[in-house]
């Protein structure tokens, strides 16, 4: 079945256009697929404003990356623009391939202006969409894209077979600098300034200003079945979506597939991806209709209070209707999307979230558990520069931390310490497993709001299995936080809000078939408790993927040593890897 698609769906011709591939192994296997991606500046006119943005090829978004299950990529990274970059595969699993994850500072130190670097990794039991986007500062605003893996040859998918495949990718448009943005606010101390525009493929549509030929239109046709990936890209913001008088049936999230149900709405994170099933309708509706998205919001901050559209336009044959009617004249229906702070909505779509649980594709969800851990998640301050005035909270700086740790970025990357035993001066090993001062987290937040600054890592032997419950607070207001985990897939065993009680809340955890994900929402005022196996020797990143809440230092990293046996142990470091 994925032939046909490669061959024959227009949807997917449009991907390898980007790309040269090679057939280096048996197919069975898989294939070694080249990319070459050159980091540049283009100019990029949106909202009636032009500016210059770091973009990969001269495309915004950037290219697809097309590939199968058990394929290799072999990426080349070309730097042709004054900012370090660094690209991180967002969801790859990157077994033992640790070297091609991609955070800056982390995995590797960034490549630098004129420089290049090959990311090589294999896909390893993951179907579905995932997305890459720049890992360093404020760079994926423009540097982002879709990953489509394929199953492997001859397997089909746990549904119909799409007649057309359309990947959809959310964005935030900055009419400013989104690097002067972010620079201004940590000077400050302060908020940073939002987002002029959402954008849907790169585009933000007639709802906005200077914008109605700025639209992302999906042509359809009656009476067929089309497989929407979805992607949510943006910086700062959780966003609901919807088709107007159209159901959508959810089948995959993260590359992984789950059990099918219908909603007329989805929530999507910043850092997940959702695969639905868009049914058309069975005759030429004499209509236009509307997909919108907009935000979901919990914190107390100011956030970009607006919406971007597309359009669904179904195709009509000269047979049922006169060419002479003109598009401007059907009605056009709008979809009705959730209250802005509708969190019983997110909680309720999260519920329904569930892993496939099939023989072919089990939820592998670890029973036992090694080692536990608490980590609280949240906003707090650190004090003002002397002889600064800062706009943060009663003149103080904006922080964010986890345990009350604000992650402070090292100078030389984490990875190339741990594996050559240089790990003096860049990280400590001493990670709080729970909060050093519990509190009632989300109860009246206690006086002192000031964070610790440090680097500090959880070490876990191979194989351990893991479960962490993370706790939102209500420290500078409650929000949800998107949290990211690097090199791993997890299970959403539970969550609830309040405080988490050890001694009620896991006799309720699902450890049947829940979702396995690798962004989830910490819900506001709750938590969530996720299993993982840490069966992936390397050092992997955990973060808010609000990008302010990173900057401000919602990070932490997990060391994970190596196994007994060669292929239990991280592989040595590629010769080109970037240099600090």
């Amino acid at each position: 079945m994925g032939d046909s698609l490669l061959s024959s769906s227009p949807a997917f011709l449009v991907f390898f256009s980007f790309s040269t591939f090679c057939l280096l192994a048996d197919p069975v296997l898989g294939i070694t697929r080249h990319y070459k991606f050159d980091v540049k500046l283009h100019n990029v006119t949106r909202l009636c404003h032009s500016k210059s943005v770091v973009s990969v090829n001269g495309q915004f978004p950037g290219p697809h990356i097309v590939a199968r299950e058990g394929d290799q990529l072999l990426i080349k990274v070309v730097n042709h623009v004054p900012n370090n970059i660094s690209i991180h595969w967002h969801g790859i699993r990157q077994l033992r391939s640790g070297w091609a994850d991609g955070p800056a500072y982390v995995t590797q130190c960034p490549i630098q202006t004129g420089q290049s670097y090959v990311y090589n990794f294999t896909i390893v039991g993951q179907r579905g969409t995932l997305f890459w986007h720049a890992h360093i500062s404020w760079l994926r605003a423009t540097l982002y894209g879709p990953i489509v893996i394929l199953p492997k040859r001859g397997v089909p998918y746990p549904f119909a077979k799409p007649y057309k495949e359309v990947p959809i990718i959310f964005g935030e448009w900055f009419n400013a600098d989104p690097e002067a943005v972010i620079s201004q606010a940590l000077q400050t101390g302060g908020g940073p300034n939002v987002s002029d525009a959402y954008t849907i493929n790169g585009l933000p549509g007639p709802l906005y200003n200077c914008s109605a030929k700025d639209t992302f239109k999906l042509k359809v046709k009656p009476g067929k079945t089309y497989l929407l990936r979805l992607i949510n890209a943006a910086l700062n913001d959780e966003l609901f979506f919807s088709i107007a008088n159209h159901t959508l049936t959810v089948v995959d999230v993260d590359a992984i597939y789950v059990k099918p149900f219908e909603t007329e709405t989805l929530l999507i994170t910043p850092g997940q991806t959702t695969n639905v099933v868009l049914k058309t309708k069975p005759k030429y509706p004499n209509a236009t209709f509307l997909m919108t998205a907009r935000p979901y919001v919990t914190g107390q901050g100011t956030f970009d209070n607006s919406t971007v559209a597309g359009i669904l336009e179904y195709e009509s044959l000269p047979s049922n209707l006169h060419s002479s009617i003109s598009l401007k004249k059907l009605p056009l229906f709008k979809p009705i999307l959730p209250a802005l702070n509708d969190t019983s909505f997110a909680t309720n779509f999260a519920s329904k979230l569930r892993s496939l649980g099939s023989a072919q594709y089990p939820a592998n969800v670890p029973q036992k558990v090694d080692k536990h851990f608490f980590f609280t998640v949240g906003l707090g301050t650190n004090p003002c520069q002397h002889n600064q005035t800062c706009q943060g909270p009663n003149g103080t700086q904006f922080a964010a931390s986890v345990n009350n740790v604000s992650f402070t970025m090292p100078t030389t990357a984490l990875l190339q310490a741990h594996f050559f035993g240089q790990s003096n001066g860049v990280y400590t090993p001493d990670f709080p497993s729970s909060p050093i001062i519990p509190f009632n987290y989300t109860g009246t937040p206690p006086n002192n709001t000031m964070v610790n600054n440090g680097t500090k890592v959880v070490v876990l032997p191979f194989n351990t299995s893991v479960e962490l419950v993370m706790q939102d607070t209500s420290i500078l207001g409650a929000e949800s936080h998107p949290l990211h985990l690097h090199g791993f897939n997890f299970f959403v065993v539970g969550q609830g809000f309040g405080n988490f009680d050890p001694n009620k809340d896991p006799a309720k955890f699902n450890l049947i078939d829940p979702v396995e994900r690798n962004t989830v929402g910490v819900p506001s005022g709750g938590w969530v408790a996720i299993r993982f196996l840490a069966d992936n020797p390397g050092v992997w990143f955990m973060h808010c993927h609000l990008e302010v809440h990173t900057s401000w230092g919602l990070k932490m990293a997990w060391i994970v040593l190596d196994g007994e046996l060669p292929n239990q142990k991280l592989l040595p470091p590629p010769a080109d890897l970037p240099k600090c």
